[in-house]
């Protein structure tokens, strides 16, 4: 039974697994080189002083994680965030998508955010359905603004107002 709870500093590693998956192999995130445990480990302690950060484990083991961060750093922009999400490469299909999110929204909506912003690689229908799903909605694109794996890559912008 998968369980959502919030994440720690312990959890580096296991993200890091996750995640550098996708660094190396798939446009889904614009860094290019594997991310360290202790760089992973100072992004949670960075982002869990203020906003949420939620682990899912199925079977003792992590299988997601999702988070918020700060849109800008200017004041204007202090009552919104950008979301991330990700899941392990090959478990899609089983509904932890949602589940992460549900519960990032839910624990967003008890801090002093209005906006989530997502960031969406495109083409992605998994991702802009899961968006979708909670309300997102298109409010940008932006074509060609990564360069990644020796092409141009276009990046579309859902929002959600909480």
């Amino acid at each position: 039974m998968a369980t959502l709870r919030f994440a720690t500093e312990a959890d580096a590693p296991a993200f890091c697994e996750i995640y550098n998956h996708y660094v190396l192999n798939s446009l889904v995130t614009f860094e290019e080189a594997a991310l360290p445990v202790a760089e992973m480990a100072g992004r949670i302690r960075d982002i869990t002083e203020k906003l949420p950060w939620m682990a899912l484990e199925d079977e003792g083991r992590i299988v997601g994680y999702a988070y918020a961060g700060p849109w800008k750093n200017r004041t204007a922009y202090r009552f919104s965030v950008e979301s991330t999400i990700y899941v392990t490469d090959g478990v899609s299909g089983r509904g932890y998508g949602s589940m992460l999110y549900e519960r990032l929204i839910a624990e967003l909506r008890t801090c002093k955010v209005h906006v989530v912003l997502g960031g969406i690689v495109l083409p992605n229908d998994p991702s802009v359905a899961l968006h979708e799903k909670f309300g997102f909605r298109q409010v940008a694109r932006i074509p060609e603004v990564g360069w990644k794996f020796n092409q141009w890559v276009d990046v579309g912008y859902w929002q959600l107002i909480l």
